[in-house]
């Protein structure tokens, strides 16, 4: 229990509303953990994974409606809806209230409500911030065990501070002698994912799966704390953190945005291919940044776990991701083979015999389906990261001295550009995006713009956004202590469509001449979108192939970028008059130094 009226009152109100059976203060101890994960496995909720195989692991089943996000179901609740802007779907925020009362009342009928106290963050740190979320699933406190720091500890840091405050139920009431689901949920029509910005509340109703019931995800480290840090003056991140050591021992942090499918966990987690060089995880998937008393920007990783999406996750793709989930983690949605380990498509090795599906069917090739679903996904301690930093827990946070955007462009993009200055870089940023073919995904063909990899997750209007970011650089305490700014490209083709650069391990290449030029090395040559590496500043001392496509990977062809523009100018367009005039400047700047060049 707690001291905290607020928060007494608060839990009170909605055990009024739900009407579970009981109240569970969780204190995060491992008794409570396992008791929890027993009390799922005799229902049949989950599996106890082979102890030898996969030891402290366990396996559930989702319902085949609630698989992952479900974006058309998330809503930003904005007193003005120009201030949810153009990405977001909105809705009034007392009207969404009066719809979801209504489904709340009773929803926890034969269930037990959980009060999960968590932090965002190292505990005590400048940087984090506290939430609790309410919620009548074990599965989300199991995973938000692992996912943050949650439990007594930080109802005693609390004390009578303000948290946010994050809701949270299944949405299937259970009648007196009713056998629950495998997994509980509501139907699709009848989910809600629901961000309050003014008032940083988040009422989540009708799933049980990922960043829809695992409020201290994508809600509450992104939605709501992006528009917290809108109005306090620091950044929450859609990014990696990352520490690199060169061969002389000095260490450097970089932070990095990619949209989905771009290999932002396959970054924060490199194997380096040059020998002498060190990469280190402090996150895979969040920042928050401000500024600390030296001037320079600090980073904390706000999550405590990785919640990675597996297929494709191989010894190959990424040891370091394979060997974190090894044992202590929650696998969802993956096969599972009959010697109770799990499996799914791109792990490295055949299928074995006899392996049940997501779908609970017996594995059959000649059907189609997959064992794993597409999003299946891993609940894995960070701390179990074979390259976890050591500093991967200061409260402080790690100094940035580089940011990175990027996206999947088989042509335009270099492989790495640096930006002029802090606002040509935010106009990067603004502009990134991946390249989508009709064939692949049932989309126009072109660029899908996902600006700072923000597009799903940015708690108010991007316009705004791109403001707030020129803001951070105005405000600076020490503009000479901001990091460089770069866009990297790991995915430029040939016009027989294979890919130029051999990524993976050798992004330590373009890692290593970001790390020099945050040095002042002169490396680079101007061109009309920013500086590339000059000619021989790329390391690639043991490439063959490869090497020759460096003039093709590092070419700035103006007729490209003047396709660009008319692009960058209807992307533009959707923020009307809340497009900063930094950003209109920008891309006034790109486009006459395009109609200069030669």
């Amino acid at each position: 229990m707690t001291g905290n009226k607020k928060l007494q009152i608060w839990v009170k109100e909605w055990a009024d509303i739900c009407q579970p059976d009981s109240i569970h203060w969780c204190d995060g101890s491992d008794e409570e953990n396992q008791k929890l994960l027993d009390l799922m496995v005799s229902s049949g909720a989950a599996v106890r994974l082979d102890e030898k195989k996969r030891p402290g692991s366990y396996y559930f089943q989702s319902d085949p409606s609630d698989v992952a996000r479900v974006e058309n179901r998330t809503f930003i609740c904005s007193a003005k809806k120009s201030d949810a802007g153009p990405t977001n779907n909105w809705s009034d925020p007392q009207e969404m209230k009066k719809t979801l009362l209504p489904l709340y009342k009773g929803s926890m009928n034969g269930r037990i409500m959980y009060i999960i106290p968590f932090s965002m963050g190292p505990l005590g740190s400048k940087i984090a911030h506290i939430g609790i979320q309410i919620t009548d699933s074990p599965y989300v406190v199991v995973n938000m065990r692992i996912m943050t720091r949650m439990g007594k500890a930080v109802l005693d840091i609390l004390g009578n501070d303000d948290f946010v405050p994050c809701m949270h139920s299944v949405g299937a009431p259970l009648q007196p002698g009713e056998k629950d689901r495998k997994w509980p949920c509501a139907p699709i029509e009848s989910k809600y994912i629901s961000h309050f910005p003014e008032t940083n509340e988040i009422w989540s109703y009708g799933s049980g799966y990922g960043g829809n019931a695992l409020l201290g995800k994508k809600c509450f480290a992104l939605r709501i704390a992006s528009s917290m840090a809108h109005r306090e003056g620091w950044l929450a991140e859609h990014m990696l953190i990352m520490g690199i050591t060169n061969p002389g021992g000095v260490k450097k942090y970089f932070t990095a945005a990619f949209p989905s499918a771009c290999g932002k966990t396959n970054l924060a987690m490199l194997i380096p291919s040059i020998p002498g060089w060190k990469v280190e995880c402090v996150g895979d998937d969040i920042a928050w940044m401000k500024f600390g008393a030296d001037g320079r920007l600090y980073a904390i990783n706000p999550e405590a776990g990785f919640f990675g999406v597996a297929p494709g996750t191989s010894m190959k793709t990424n040891p370091n991701a394979l060997l974190s989930c090894r044992e202590n983690s929650i696998f969802t949605n993956t096969g599972l083979t009959p010697d109770g380990d799990i499996w799914w498509e791109g792990i490295g090795y055949d299928i074995p015999p006899g392996t049940i599906t997501w779908t609970n069917e017996d594995y059959d090739p000649a059907s189609g389906k997959p064992a794993a679903h597409p999003n299946a996904r891993f609940t894995a301690p960070a701390k179990q990261c074979p390259t976890i930093d050591s500093d991967w827990e200061n409260p402080a946070g790690v100094p940035i001295s580089a940011i990175l955007f990027g996206g999947r462009r088989p042509s335009t993009l270099p492989l790495v550009c640096q930006s002029f200055d802090w606002n040509h870089g935010v106009f990067m940023g603004s502009i990134a995006g991946s390249e989508v073919t009709a064939a692949a995904i049932g989309l126009k063909a072109g660029v899908r713009r996902d600006p700072f990899a923000m597009l799903p997750f940015c708690g108010y209007h991007m316009g705004d956004y791109f403001a707030h970011w020129v803001k951070i650089g105005e405000n600076a305490p020490n503009k000479s202590k901001l990091p460089k700014i770069f866009n990297v490209n790991w995915f430029r083709k040939n016009p027989e469509g294979k890919f130029l650069w051999p990524g993976y391990g050798d992004n330590i290449r373009a890692l290593k001449w970001i790390f020099e030029r945050t040095e002042g090395a002169d490396i680079a040559r101007e061109t009309a979108i920013g500086y590339v590496p000059g000619e021989g500043t790329i390391d690639i001392s043991g490439l063959s192939e490869a090497a020759g496509n460096i003039p093709e990977l590092l070419k700035v062809d103006k007729n490209e970028w003047i396709d660009e523009l008319k692009l960058i100018n209807d992307h533009y367009a959707s923020f009307g008059d809340r497009l900063p005039e930094e950003m209109k400047e920008q891309l006034q700047g790109l486009t006459s130094r395009l109609e200069n060049a030669r």
